[in-house]
């Protein structure tokens, strides 16, 4: 993959994320001391927390490849330095591993 299209497309994501972020901070559902409403606003604010924390992942992913591109590394695994092949870098141009390295990170 071109990295001038991979950086556009990276950047692209990382605005979507921020804003998606953003939006989810802003309506983090307070906690109520209400009994009633308690499992609800729990259940809710476990919710938002979680897909923060997805968000803030794929995020720093995001980061880490323009990072790769500036650096001069994208295209490369990160954990045996062979190349990432085009396709996956077409689907996830956040991609930091071929299939095998990913496949073991995953197990871990």
């Amino acid at each position: 993959m071109d990295t001038a299209v991979a950086r556009s497309r990276l950047e692209a994501m990382l605005a979507d994320l921020d804003r998606s972020i953003a939006i989810l901070r802003g309506e983090s559902p307070e906690r109520d001391d209400s009994a009633a409403d308690a499992g609800a606003v729990l259940t809710a604010h476990d919710r938002v927390e979680a897909a923060l924390d997805s968000l803030e992942r794929h995020r720093g992913g995001v980061a880490a490849a323009l990072e790769r591109i500036a650096a001069g590394a994208y295209g490369r695994c990160v954990g045996c330095g062979a190349p990432v092949p085009e396709g996956r870098l077409e689907v996830r141009p956040d991609a930091a591993r071929c299939l095998p390295c990913q496949t073991r990170h995953d197990r871990r």
